[in-house]
Parts: C-alpha cells; sequence; structure tokens
C-alpha cells in the first residue's frame, strides 16, 4: 500500500470510531474535523498569551471555569498550576474567602465515615414551617435548575435526569412540564409557569386537575415551583415555534400541533400576591407537596407585599428561588437579557432582607441562580442566606455543551439545545448523566473542602465574617457592610443549626452507611 492509500485507511478508521464512540459528542456529530476542537483546545493558552485572550476573559464563562466544569465532570485533575493568574488587589468586587486558624479535618478515601459523594444535605426541611403532608429535606445543596424538555433535547434532559438521580440532587423540569425524559430516577421539582404546560386546560388556563392527577402519578415530583419570571428575560413571555414542537413535546406540555407554543407574560390564574397566596396553599393543600415560587428581582413592593402578607395571614410559600438577571439558559431580546432584572447578589439580598424584617428569613428555604455553579460562587451565595444552589449552564456545560452560543438557532452543535436527529444522537445520555453526576459531586466536595477550611461543618454555617470584597483600590468592605446585613443575619435558626451539625457529624462517623442521615424526612 502507498502512503497515500495508508493515510486514507487510517482517517476511515478514525472517522468509524468517531462515530461509533459515545464519550465525545463534538466527535461523534462532526467525525475527524471534531479533534480540530481538541486540537485548537489543547494550544489554546498559548494562543490566548500571544494573541487572543487570557483565561479570565471570555463570557458568559471563562476559559478557566469551563475547565474546572470539564475537568470536574470527567474525573480528572482539576488543579491549576504556577498560582492565581488573577489581579487580586486591581480588581472590583473581588471575593475573598477568610480562613479559620484551626480548620475541620475529615475524612480522606480509605478512611472510615469517607463518604464518596460527598453529600450534603439541606440545612432545612422544605415545607416544614407550613406543615405540608409531604415535607423532606433536600438530600442535596446543589441541585440543577429550570430546563425544560423542548428547549433542550431528549438526551440532554434523560441525561440530566439520571445524573440527578445519582449524585442524589433535584432536578426542575422548567416549564414545559413534566416528560418521561425527566422521570430516570432523580427527585424532580415540577415548575408551572404562564403557559401551565402539563396542567392546561385547551384554551391555555390552568387545570387543577390534571396537575393533581400527574402528580399522584409521579411520586418522583417532589415539590411544587410557581414560576413568574427568569434572569434571560424577565417580564417577558416566551415562544417555541411550531417547527420545534414534535408530537412528544406536544404530548408534554398539553399543547396542539402545527402552531406556536405561546407563554405569556403574567399568571392567569391569580392576579396579584393575595391570590398567589391562595394558589399556593390551595395547591399545597391539595397535593401536600411544599409549594413556592420563582422570580428574577424586579420591583421591590411586590416583595414587601408577599411579606406582610405572609407574615399577618397564615398564608406563605415554602420557598423562593432567586434567579440573578446574569442567568441565561432562555434565549431572549438583548436588552432583556442585559438591562432587565437586578444581578443574583443584588437582588437577593434586597429579598432576603425584605423577609428577614419580619422574621420569615428562618422558617423558609431559599434558593438561588445565577452563575452560581463554581465553589466559591456557591459558597458566597449561601453566606448571603441561600440554603440551595441551582445550576443550569454549568449543568450543560458538564454534559458536553461547548459555549457555541447557538442554543436559540436549533444547531447546538452538541446535541445539547436542539432536536435534530444527528445532532442529538451525539449526546449519549447514560455516559453524560455520569458526567453531570460526577460535577455535583466534585462541586459538593469543594464546597465542603472551603467550608471545613473556614472552621465549619456545613456552606450554611459559613457566615459573612467569612467573606470580604476587595476594592481594586487596595481597600475592602464585609459581606454585611455591601449587603446591609446584620452578624449572622444570613445564618439558619439555632434549632436548624443543632440539626444540621448532627446530620454532618453522623455521615462522617465510622460504620454510619453514605446517605443514611441525609436522607428525606
Amino acid at each position: 500500500m502507498t502512503v497515500l492509500a495508508w493515510i486514507v485507511f487510517g482517517l476511515v478508521v478514525l472517522a468509524l470510531w468517531d462515530v461509533l464512540q459515545r464519550d465525545h459528542a463534538v466527535l461523534r456529530n462532526f467525525p475527524l474535523v471534531g479533534h480540530l476542537r481538541y486540537l485548537f483546545e489543547a494550544v489554546g493558552p498559548e494562543l490566548r498569551q500571544y494573541i487572543v485572550t487570557d483565561n479570565d476573559e471570555e463570557r458568559p464563562f471563562s476559559r478557566d471555569q469551563r475547565r474546572w466544569v470539564y475537568t470536574s465532570s470527567k474525573q480528572v485533575n482539576s488543579y491549576f498550576g504556577f498560582g492565581s493568574d488573577n489581579a487580586m488587589e486591581e480588581v472590583d468586587n473581588y471575593l475573598i474567602i477568610k480562613h479559620s486558624a484551626f480548620p475541620l479535618d475529615a475524612p480522606h478515601p480509605g478512611d472510615p465515615g469517607y463518604d464518596g459523594q460527598h453529600r450534603i444535605p439541606c440545612a432545612k426541611v422544605l415545607g416544614a414551617w407550613r406543615g405540608r403532608a409531604k415535607a423532606f429535606r433536600p438530600a442535596s445543596v446543589v441541585n440543577v435548575s429550570g430546563m425544560s424538555y423542548g428547549s433542550l433535547s431528549s438526551a440532554a434532559v434523560e441525561a440530566i435526569s439520571r445524573g440527578c438521580a445519582v449524585a442524589g440532587a433535584m432536578q426542575n423540569t422548567g416549564e414545559g412540564g413534566v416528560s418521561p425524559h425527566h422521570l430516570h430516577g432523580g427527585d424532580v421539582v415540577w415548575q408551572i409557569g404562564t403557559g401551565y404546560f402539563g396542567c392546561r386546560n385547551p384554551d391555555g388556563s390552568f387545570c387543577e386537575e390534571r396537575l393533581i392527577e400527574t402528580v399522584q402519578r409521579h411520586e418522583h415530583i417532589r415539590a411544587l415551583e410557581i414560576k413568574l419570571s427568569q434572569g434571560a428575560k424577565p417580564g417577558l413571555g416566551g415562544v417555541l415555534p411550531a417547527a420545534k414542537i414534535s408530537p412528544e413535546i406536544a404530548a408534554a406540555r398539553g399543547i396542539p400541533m402545527g402552531r406556536d407554543c405561546i407563554s405569556p407574560p403574567r399568571h392567569s390564574a391569580f392576579g396579584g400576591v393575595d391570590e398567589m397566596l391562595d394558589f399556593v396553599e390551595r395547591l399545597a393543600e391539595r397535593t401536600g407537596l411544599p409549594v413556592g415560587i420563582k422570580s428574577a428581582v424586579g420591583e421591590e413592593s411586590f416583595w414587601e407585599e408577599a411579606a406582610r402578607l405572609m407574615e399577618t395571614t397564615e398564608r406563605g410559600v415554602d420557598f423562593i428561588a432567586v434567579d440573578g438577571g446574569e442567568g441565561g439558559t432562555g434565549a431572549g431580546p438583548l436588552v432583556f437579557t442585559d438591562h432587565v432584572s437586578l444581578p443574583f447578589k443584588q437582588g437577593f439580598a434586597r429579598v432576603y432582607r425584605t423577609l428577614a424584617e419580619r422574621g420569615l428569613h428562618e422558617p423558609i428555604v431559599f434558593i438561588g441562580a445565577g452563575r452560581l455553579g463554581f465553589p466559591a460562587e456557591a459558597l458566597f451565595a449561601m453566606a448571603l442566606g441561600c440554603d440551595l444552589v441551582s445550576v443550569a449552564r454549568e449543568a450543560m456545560l458538564s454534559i458536553g455543551c461547548i459555549q457555541a452560543q447557538r442554543c436559540h438557532t436549533g444547531h447546538c452543535p452538541t446535541g445539547v439545545t436542539t432536536h435534530n436527529r444527528w445532532l442529538v444522537r451525539g449526546l449519549d445520555p447514560n455516559s453524560k448523566a455520569v458526567r453531570l453526576a460526577n460535577y455535583v459531586i466534585n462541586l459538593r466536595h469543594e464546597m465542603l473542602k472551603l467550608s471545613h477550611a473556614c472552621g465549619v461543618e456545613h456552606p450554611a454555617l459559613v457566615g459573612s465574617r467569612h467573606f470580604e470584597i476587595l476594592d481594586g483600590r487596595l481597600g475592602s468592605r464585609s459581606l454585611d457592610e455591601a449587603f446591609g446585613y446584620g452578624p449572622g443575619l444570613a445564618l439558619p435558626s439555632a434549632a436548624d443549626i443543632e440539626a444540621i451539625r448532627a446530620i454532618m457529624l453522623a455521615e462522617s462517623a465510622p460504620g454510619t452507611p453514605p446517605g443514611v442521615a441525609s436522607g428525606h424526612g
């Protein structure tokens, strides 16, 4: 054989291997040429050093952030060598975690009590303060935020569901309803949006009986989330084009084929805060499930009225999920993504302070979302008062997203946000489920290590005293100064602190089966 023949033979073999392997969606969808992506990634540091950008310039997620997610999800070395390349003293609002002189030790692999899943249960029992029949303690402080089937491919939704089952995390359905792809073993939070998908009448109005029927049919639905708005396009409805609606998507959403699927900008089942609380209590009574709300933060009068009514009328939500304006799994007009609603830190702090003024911060479970899928960011969110953090785009990265930013075009190259059959086949749900689980587990592991470095057993016990915010001019502020908090404001109640310390101690005790102390209940 000639040299050319050998080259052609080698390329054919490589192309066949690319198409048949299941680990890399890019190679499976783009045999041979997909290797160029990994080549450029390998020489990327050198190219950026001399030609393009540095490790922290790319947006919405920097090269360092994406690399951390990729290495964590693949269970390879996620360490960075030669120290930090961040100009800490020159960057405004740079977060510093203040470690303890006497950090806590933790079991290592092979030691008695070592938990390879690094479980961190919630410090609060979800639904307890309103006495819900199916109140439970979430087994993981890290969960997957709302991403609908329709916005994501069937393979992506299934991979996340299977990964959440392995990691003991919860998956939020997004407003597109509960589909078969959400039901692969993980706990589910059913998000109810303005289109009432999966629980609607033919005219688009809310159908309570259909919701009850679905909840009774699927035991993995553990909570209901009423979505008021989201960070990507707050105050704006949505459209799923008719061309993207398959019979399976239509069945999950309860919509007809051949027509655009419209999400209105507001709910029709209630018209104000008072009616919203009635709606929450009715759903909780009929289903027994904890019921909460999700919203980006705009006008403060909504939160002030909600806090006043919850304090004075014996009604209330079980959890509040605050989505930062920097959140972005949903495509939207540029002006909405860039300028409408407050970023997470400012928005969450305002909501938390408003509830705290009426003593409601301790019983309600607070959830944060908006680029929080990294250890320092997640820990800072908990120091602000979050009990749980939700990740979306970071979860997409863990199952293969390469930040191509083509989510809204239907041509996602890795099969995450498209329904193109060739592209979707590149995403193997089973292998990507392992990646998602690895990412969640490693994020929890890093959060635990940071908590122990601060001298506390659980991330919820990391307080404002553990953070300092540099101002880029050799000065700094405390978290309390920056956000108007008082000492200890964001910590759980004394009873919850005692309970979670006992749970974490039992988890690390020799001879305790992993997960026993932090299970639901």
